[in-house]
């Protein structure tokens, strides 16, 4: 049996490593408890946790003082099997899960919920027929317009690529293209963000509107929105902040499929 280390992370990777554990796999940690000292050197999978890294240097690592390098994990992995999110070892044996449908769907639920669940805690006025618009038609989009129809949201969605415009088309779902995002936003009550894309240069332009970023690096510059009445929130990483549990359970089953089964039928 392969031995599965898990290094740094947050309560989302502390239940993965429960429930790999509980599913009869040898798995222990380093950087994710405090004192958890494991080599690298003894283990045949690593898994990186969610973000891998936030500097491009060091493994991620909130509940510890543990500071783990990049070049660490990429000198003694070289014969194991490298589970990373959102960064990859190239030239190694390693699988970036983010990339993969299998993962990204499932944790894009949490996200949604979260982003919902935020949005109604900061309108005064209900969802239910609200105007609302998502930028961008990846995973999480997807999820998110799912969830938003079953509240009964007028929605539409921006997106850039044809390939998008037909399929919202045939799923009947009304759709602009993201360049016209700022002409268009007198259209809309609630903005959700999922694209890395400098869309608001001017903040003003969302002058009572309620814009929730769910992006990595975010669609506007937050900076400038410094003691502004702007309601515009940066909302990264839900799923280990508002659902640890439901989101650690979906790494662990997503850990164990790829240390257990070829890549190819993972993909």
């Amino acid at each position: 049996m392969k031995k599965i280390l898990f290094i740094g992370g947050d309560k989302r990777s502390i239940t993965a490593l429960r429930e790999v554990k509980n599913r009869g796999y040898f798995a222990q940690s380093r950087g994710l408890i405090e004192n958890s000292k494991e080599k690298i050197e003894d283990y045949d999978v690593l898994v990186l946790p969610v973000p891998s890294t936030k500097d491009k240097k060091t493994v991620y690592c909130p509940l510890t003082d543990d500071i783990i390098t990049l070049d660490e994990i990429r000198n003694k992995g070289q014969n194991k099997l490298i589970l990373s999110c959102g960064y990859s070892f190239d030239g190694l044996n390693n699988i970036d899960f983010l990339t993969l449908d299998g993962y990204s769907y499932l944790n894009a639920v949490p996200t949604a919920e979260g982003a919902i669940a935020f949005a109604i805690e900061n309108t005064p006025f209900t969802i239910w027929k609200s105007r609302v618009l998502i930028i961008g038609n990846g995973r999480v989009s997807k999820i998110l317009s799912s969830r938003l129809s079953s509240f009964g949201c007028d929605i539409t969605v921006s997106a850039r690529k044809e390939s998008d415009f037909a399929l919202l088309e045939a799923l009947d779902i009304p759709y602009i293209h993201t360049s016209q995002v700022v002409n268009r936003i007198d259209d809309f009550d609630i903005i959700f963000n999922t694209v890395d894309l400098n869309i608001f240069e001017n903040p003003n332009a969302l002058k009572d509107k309620l814009l929730i970023d769910l992006s990595t690096l975010g669609c506007m510059d937050y900076k400038a929105l410094k003691n502004s009445s702007i309601k515009a929130y940066k909302l990264p990483g839900i799923p280990g902040k508002i659902a640890p549990e439901t989101a650690g359970k979906i790494l662990a089953s997503t850990v164990i499929k790829l240390a257990t089964k070829d890549k190819g039928d993972i993909i």
